[in-house]
């Protein structure tokens, strides 16, 4: 059951079903804009979790050093609008892994047509919010499927 309300891995990345619902909305039922940030981080997280990092395993060292990640640099681009009662889908692409951040690639759609883009740099840090690497384990799975994770040369 956690899978399917988690989504779902792909060869490209994963997929993550969201349905509008009237407190995503603005008064005349088009999705506010800062709801869009909500659902990316549902997707980013649930990808996590699908690739076996979920948040709270990361903060307590369960992969080496304790470790969480965090959104460093986010741009969006606004489409074209969700409505209530749609169903989107937020798909979550790795872009490039290195040593303290990942790079990925988020689109929202609904059916065919994109809604919102987004490149998102995500740092890794530690439990005092300074920079930090990634456990080797952990680059090697989030690395983009047509290309290795960076090495610590």
């Amino acid at each position: 059951m956690s899978e399917a309300i988690s989504g779902r891995l792909t060869e490209a990345g994963h997929e993550l079903d969201v349905r509008i619902y009237f407190e995503d909305t603005d008064f005349s039922g088009v999705v506010y804009h800062a709801r869009y940030l909500h659902f990316l981080e549902r997707g980013r997280s649930d990808f996590l979790r699908l690739k076996g990092f979920d948040h709270r395993t990361l903060m307590e060292g369960g992969f080496g050093a304790p470790m969480a990640f965090a959104v460093r640099h986010m741009e969006i681009d606004f489409l074209r609008p969700a409505r209530i009662d749609d169903v989107v889908t937020v798909e979550t692409r790795t872009r490039m892994v290195g040593g303290a951040r990942i790079l990925l690639d988020q689109t929202i759609r609904r059916d065919d047509v994109d809604l919102v883009k987004a490149a998102v740099k995500v740092a890794v840090i530690s439990p005092q919010g300074k920079p930090m690497r990634m456990p080797d384990g952990v680059m090697s799975q989030l690395a983009p499927p047509a290309q290795p994770a960076l090495t610590r040369d």
